[in-house]
């Protein structure tokens, strides 16, 4: 979490610096290394560690820098309004397309589904259906992130309406306030309820059809660093490491 608010706050501190160039920096060795500024979905987080790790041990010219995690329409505003960022991921291809003039062409690097998920041990919650009983506190992502996009079509083709007892900003933020009692339930990504302990996961066929495609892009004037990275995540290895976390294939 630490790595991920200092990223954050450059992220607001230098909003003039997007068309900044990749920096350089002379390694104690006398090598040149070019440092990296990634901004990635929260739902990415985990599992991004793992394959920013895998990434700089296999290239050691790179310093990949604290990974900037957020919703993922706050994270295109903030590359929209200059933040300086090489490479963007995120949960969603509508998202994307907002930051269109900014970036190069977006490759899809993995899926992702809902999944319910209730306080571990709870016996109140076990379909969607249960969600729109008004006497549940249900916390879902606001609308405007993809993971509430996805949820206010998955609650629409199953024909229910859920009184929201709060819309947060990015997922982890939901999966949180059910892991601490704040709320009864709510709808997260499949990946996040698989790498917690403290909730009970409740699947439900009707969330199965709506599927977020991740995308990924260099944005402009991002130097071959970037584009390596993107290889990456494309990559063997770390299409395994993203299978691993609960991430569907491209």
């Amino acid at each position: 979490m630490r790595r991920a608010t200092l990223a954050l706050a450059a992220l607001v501190c230098l909003p003039l610096a997007a068309c900044a160039p990749q920096q350089e920096s002379t390694a104690d060795d006398g090598a040149q290394q070019t440092t990296l500024r990634i901004a990635a979905a929260a739902s990415l987080n985990g599992v991004f560690e793992e394959i920013v790790a895998d990434f700089e041990a296999e290239n050691p010219d790179v310093d990949v820098e604290p990974v900037s995690y957020d919703g993922s329409s706050t994270l295109a505003t903030q590359i929209a309004e200059g933040a300086p960022i090489d490479v963007a991921a995120f949960a969603d291809e509508r998202t994307m397309q907002q930051i269109a003039d900014d970036i190069d062409e977006p490759r899809v690097f993995a899926t992702n589904t809902l999944v319910i998920v209730a306080p571990e041990g709870q016996d109140a919650v076990a379909s969607l259906d249960d969600l729109a009983d008004p006497d549940l506190d249900v916390v879902l992502c606001a609308a405007e992130v993809p993971c509430g996009a996805a949820t206010a079509q998955a609650l629409d083709d199953a024909g229910l309406e859920v009184r929201a007892a709060s819309s947060e900003q990015n997922v982890t933020a939901v999966l949180r306030k059910v892991e601490n009692g704040a709320a009864d339930a709510g709808l997260v990504y499949r990946t996040d309820a698989q790498a917690s302990d403290a909730v009970d996961t409740i699947e439900d066929a009707r969330l199965d059809g709506v599927v977020n495609r991740y995308p990924i892009a260099v944005t402009a004037g991002a130097g071959p660093a970037a584009e390596r990275f993107v290889d990456w995540v494309l990559s063997e290895d770390a299409q395994a490491r993203l299978a691993s976390w609960g991430f569907g294939a491209p």
